[in-house]
């Protein structure tokens, strides 16, 4: 069977942790801050993780990951 091949634009928008979960950096954080609030700011600082629905289509786009 061929070498599968990793999605590039999952692969530098997508890290897998330790446990296998599947970690992103938060949107809304680039530019036009002024009129968000620390509190909103200081949250996007924190990588999420992406639900169970999303997680196979990750996993499929980075076989090996």
């Amino acid at each position: 069977m061929p070498k599968l091949k990793t999605k590039k634009a999952a692969a530098k928008r997508f890290k897998m942790t330790g446990t296998g979960k599947i970690k992103y950096p938060r949107a809304n954080r680039q530019h036009i801050l002024g009129k968000k609030s620390p509190k909103r700011k200081m949250k996007l600082r924190k990588a999420g993780i992406a639900d169970a629905t999303n997680e196979a289509a990750v996993r499929q786009m980075m076989p090996y990951a």
